[in-house]
């Protein structure tokens, strides 16, 4: 097996999912395309090094379909002969193209790779795909699904967390997420997205909302109230019967913002760097995906980092920063009491609820976050892992070198 590096990273900044936000008008393509560009370009890519690219998508339809990863790769200037893919795991998707990169250089079947992703959630909106998870009442008769939602706040009664701890979470998220921003602490890794006639539309991350207090959070109503009285709440407790009722306590102020983005990472082995004059950032120490009950759909994180640690030989304590996505607030809290770790070593900068989530391309965006933070706190070793719907999860360890 060869070692893999992380070389560099890019990602755009987040913007606010919806029509008027500041990436609105800019198509997922030339999202995806900015970041390839822009990893190309600082690292002086020669294309024909490059052995494989996959970016993750969510929604891989309409404009975000079609092998959305060659389009972009074309676009950016990488020529004919570099080949893409596109990935959907849901939330993990992002991570899941470095692990597949990971898993390609390791093995001795490629010596350099991109992963990464783009969601456009402004243009392509989630749930646009469809699903027989969704429309074919056979597979919901023998695999029910709930909204993530309700899955959240399942795991939050499961857990005894309430309402005030999960919004002075959230509350946290959005100070951290705010000393990061004007700190720029972010900076060296954003790609400022730029129209076709080359004038900037974006440079900073724009969803975070600076100064919210606990009464801000608290007078928001309950985002899944009403899908869990329209029946999804009967199939979670039919499952679950030591609970006598779920109450409903995530909001759209303690769950990940809908925005749009796209990233990109450079993995080589030892040679593809010393060819190319690149210093070699980390060492993708192990990764891992795994599966649990689905209706818990957003449990995964923790039995994920119990099978990467077995892989890698190591215990939790010897991780020294850990990225969990903010999918819901309840995510990373489960994952802080689970395996004991100190809330500061968790999401250092803010998270996806201050900070958005988009979709395909938050995992990669996360690690490279996680290596940026490493460096400036000069840690050595970090866990970045997500939650995805029916239940699924990835993790992987990173080690500077």
């Amino acid at each position: 097996m060869q070692d893999v590096f992380i070389y560099d990273h890019v990602r755009t900044p987040r913007g606010k999912g919806r029509a008027g936000g500041a990436l609105n008008a800019i198509t997922p393509v030339r999202l995806a395309a900015q970041v390839l560009a822009a990893l190309r370009e600082r690292n002086r890519i020669n294309p024909a090094g490059i052995d494989e690219v996959g970016l993750g998508v969510v929604m891989p339809i309409g404009e975000q379909g079609a092998d959305i990863a060659r389009v972009a790769l074309l676009e950016a200037g990488y020529g004919d002969t570099v080949g893409g893919f596109q990935l959907n795991r849901f939330c993990t998707s992002g991570l899941d193209t470095v692990k597949l990169g990971f898993g390609l250089i390791a093995s001795g079947q490629a010596q350099a790779a991109i992963g990464g992703g783009v969601e456009s959630m402004s243009r392509v909106p989630i749930g646009s795909d469809g699903g027989a998870v969704y429309t074919d009442p056979c597979v919901g008769m023998r695999y029910p699904y709930i909204p993530n939602g309700v899955a959240a706040d399942l795991m939050a009664a499961l857990d005894g967390v309430n309402r005030e701890q999960i919004d002075a979470y959230a509350v946290e998220s959005q100070r951290r997420a705010h000393q990061a921003v004007s700190s720029g602490r972010f900076d060296a890794s954003l790609v400022p997205v730029r129209d076709r006639l080359g004038e900037v539309v974006l440079s900073r991350d724009e969803a975070h909302r600076p100064g919210t207090t606990m009464e801000d959070l608290a007078r928001l109503p309950p985002a899944f109230e009403k899908p869990g009285a329209a029946g999804y709440d009967q199939i979670v407790l039919r499952r679950y019967p030591q609970l006598e009722r779920i109450a409903h306590i995530h909001t759209g102020g303690n769950s990940s913002g809908i925005v749009d983005g796209a990233c990109a990472v450079l993995l080589g082995n030892t040679g593809y760097g010393a060819r190319n004059g690149l210093k070699r950032r980390a060492r993708i120490r192990a990764a891992a995906s795994c599966a649990d009950e689905p209706l818990l759909s957003l449990g995964g994180p923790v039995p994920v980092t119990e099978k990467l640690l077995g892989l890698a030989g190591m215990d939790i304590s010897d991780i020294d920063l850990f990225e969990v996505n903010e999918a819901f607030a309840v995510v990373p809290m489960r994952y802080s009491a689970r395996f004991d770790i100190d809330p500061q070593n968790i999401n250092p900068n803010g998270g996806a609820i201050a900070l958005g989530h988009p979709l395909g391309a938050t995992g990669a965006m996360l690690l490279g976050t996680l290596l940026d933070e490493l460096e400036r706190r000069d840690l050595n070793t970090g866990l970045v892992t997500l939650c995805a719907a029916a239940g699924q999860s990835t993790a992987m360890i990173i080690e500077r070198v």
